[in-house]
């Protein structure tokens, strides 16, 4: 039986009131229609789509846990933190935000604006219009250089005169926006990146959100692929539990484990394929929480601040997370991943060390517990989110191009929503039609279905 693609969205939209499914620890099936490999947001969206069809669907998780990079920890400090991806986008065509409500999460909008920090002081309204200027300037040398034929590094188009701005506006722009300095960035990538400005939260976590939606699609945890045999015609995928025959695999991992090796090929996936993902790699990016009982920093509930700087050496905050005690401080770029190597406790050190150059010693000694992610050190991800280097940005369309009956899928697929959560839901929708259309499950009718891709993109910066 096929299924025509406007009756296809009816039926995947009706999936939000099917009865609520644990993944169980039941045999993993021998066979199915289609695997997907990962169940994180686009292994989760790629399996819901295919479930709307009616088509029998497998998920296979190395981790013990749904999520990928959309981790909620409830458990360390008794109230919920996201340790990964936090923000969702564009509230008006973003289906997440539309589930999100239909599972009984609350979503609500992200600060509009940030704090500045000068030393022990907050900047002056003068000031901080001198931030916003050096930013808007770096960033409309960027987005000028991403129209150019060929392609460069972000820091060397940016104005030689930003003046004491200078390190806070490369940290936003490189490695708090894709977890690499500005000199590891294509321009055009970071050129073509659709707007993120209209951030939305979800007050139980971000992770909590996957988990949820990940819920009603059959899942096998704990269940690493090792090694997929593919052709046209058909694809198996073995895994410690056993091996699974299906008609095609979508597999939604990270660009750092396809490229690792840790997934086989049988045959070899083209050299095309590997070179793109090499040239995507991931980014660093992580979070060192600290618990502050009595808010001694006399923030607001879900302030973010930043620091002036003269080097990328610094770090973001998140401050009073949904209103509790807890403060993540953000490090990313190559700053970011030489601390993580350190460790969490040589992280920890850093965090009070940075609080206390801006608020006093009288903060860090308040700090009660702390907690810090290393997401380059976790083997099922290794980093944060993909980030083409200069001349890669073409990468991310060859890996949707499809390699037999095997689709890729994830952030660092979607050409202008990579790097987020809202664009890794799209890839994998993408790749379920891909995969579906391949195997003679959906048949395309005209149809104008807007999506996020589809929305126009920002204007360049006046």
């Amino acid at each position: 039986m096929t299924i025509t693609r406007r009756g296809f969205l009816v039926a995947s939209a009706g999936l939000a009131a099917m009865p609520v499914l644990r993944a169980t620890a039941a045999p993993l099936p021998r066979e199915a229609d289609i695997v997907v490999i990962g169940a994180g947001a686009a292994g989760i969206a790629a399996a819901r789509r295919i479930t709307a069809t009616g088509r029998k669907v497998v998920v296979v998780e190395a981790a013990s846990q749904i999520g990928g990079r959309c981790i909620t920890d409830s458990t360390t400090f008794e109230v919920p933190f996201d340790r990964g991806a936090r923000w969702m986008h564009n509230p008006d065509t973003n289906p997440m935000i539309r589930l999100a409500r239909s599972v009984g999460l609350d979503v609500l909008p992200a600060p509009s604006g940030q704090k500045m920090r000068i030393g022990r002081r907050n900047a002056r309204a003068g000031e901080t219009e001198q931030f916003l200027a050096a930013l808007v300037r770096a960033n409309r040398a960027i987005d000028d250089a991403s129209r150019a034929k060929l392609d460069t590094s972000c820091a060397s188009v940016l104005p030689k005169d930003l003046g004491d701005w200078a390190g806070a506006a490369e940290f936003m722009l490189g490695a708090g926006f894709a977890g690499k300095d500005l000199k590891e960035l294509s321009a055009i990538d970071k050129g073509r990146a659709q707007d993120r400005n209209a951030a939305i939260a979800c007050r139980q976590g971000l992770g909590t959100l996957i988990t949820k939606l990940g819920e009603q699609a059959p899942v096998a945890l704990s269940t690493p692929a090792s090694r997929i045999g593919w052709s046209n015609r058909d694809v198996s995928v073995e895994t410690p539990a056993g091996k699974i025959a299906a008609r095609a695999v979508i597999v939604t991992v990270s660009t750092n484990v396809l490229t690792s090796g840790a997934i086989k090929f049988t045959p070899d996936i083209p050299k095309r394929t590997l070179d793109a993902a090499s040239k995507l790699g991931l980014g660093s990016y992580d979070r060192i929480v600290l618990q502050l009982p009595g808010n001694p920093l006399g923030l607001s509930r879900d302030d973010i601040l930043i620091e002036q700087s003269n080097s990328t050496r610094t770090a973001l905050m998140f401050a009073n997370i949904g209103g509790s005690s807890l403060c993540s401080i953000d490090v990313g770029g190559s700053f970011g991943r030489d601390l993580s190597e350190q460790g969490e406790t040589a992280m920890a050190a850093f965090a009070k060390e940075w609080i206390t150059k801006l608020f006093g010693s009288e903060a860090a000694s308040a700090v009660q517990k702390t907690s810090a992610t290393r997401w380059n050190a976790s083997p099922f991800v290794m980093g944060a989110m993909s980030a083409a280097s200069p001349g890669g940005q073409l990468s991310r369309k060859i890996l949707t191009e499809p390699i037999g009956n095997v689709f890729l899928a994830g952030e660092a697929t979607h050409e202008t929503l990579w790097g987020t959560v809202d664009g890794a839901w799209e890839s994998g929708e993408r790749a379920a039609d891909a995969a579906l259309r391949k195997i003679g499950a959906l048949k395309d009718e005209p149809a104008d279905v807007p999506t996020q891709s589809t929305k126009k993109r920002r204007a360049p910066r006046q």
